[in-house]
């Protein structure tokens, strides 16, 4: 049976556990997604509503949180608008199907709370059989006037972006220290840092940019 629900303070440490083990070695030696769940949601940007997580069976075996963040045109106009992440499955549990169940329930939450759309950075293989489309089909930039491979953007409603061009703001929780991230790495049940090839398709990935 699966069931979504919201993540309670009894979940933390199991969603932090899943967390670390899916995203280890994935894209560098270790990985800081886990700190990132653990401080996110003390931050004020920090969307309580939005924070779910899938049972199978009576276990808990993935969650998703979201951010505020912003978007501003080039005429000072902002747009609050949402990120989520990190988004993550039970190593095995993965593949099946629970992720898009999750990401399709809490953008219907997301949409009936008044928002519509959502910016993400990830690998599009991933999102992109979920309505996500590269930032520049939408003119959503960074600062830098640059639009990221890895940046993706989901209307929640249709024709949400009118050809106005969107400069994108992360929530300052996503700037995350390394060494507070390794430091808290460290106190945990030790974990092999190694290589895989993943890492060298995130390294390309988060480095490449759409003209």
């Amino acid at each position: 049976m699966i069931k979504i629900r919201n993540e309670r303070e009894t979940d933390y440490k199991t969603v932090e556990d899943i967390t670390r083990k899916a995203f280890y070695n994935l894209y560098v030696p270790g990985c800081a997604e886990h700190y990132l769940v653990h401080i996110m949601r003390g931050h004020e940007d920090f969307i309580a509503e939005l924070d779910f997580v899938i049972e199978l069976d009576g276990q808990v075996i993935g969650n998703i949180m979201y951010t505020k963040a912003k978007l501003i045109d080039e005429a000072g106009t902002k747009k609050e608008t949402l990120t989520f992440g990190p988004v993550c499955i039970a190593p095995e549990h993965q593949r099946k199907g629970y992720g898009k169940m999750l990401m399709e329930h809490s953008f219907q939450e997301a949409l009936a709370l008044g928002y519509d759309a959502v910016v993400i950075f990830g690998s599009p293989v991933n999102y992109v059989s979920g309505g996500f489309k590269s930032c520049k089909k939408y003119n959503v930039c960074l600062e830098n006037n640059k639009f990221p491979a890895a940046m993706m953007v989901k209307e929640l409603a249709p024709n949400v972006f009118d050809g106005r061009k969107w400069t994108y703001y992360d929530s300052p929780v996503m700037a995350i220290s390394e060494q507070a991230a390794r430091e808290y790495d460290d106190a945990l049940e030790k974990m092999e840092k190694r290589y895989q090839p993943s890492q060298d398709e995130f390294y390309i990935m988060s480095r490449s940019f759409v003209e």
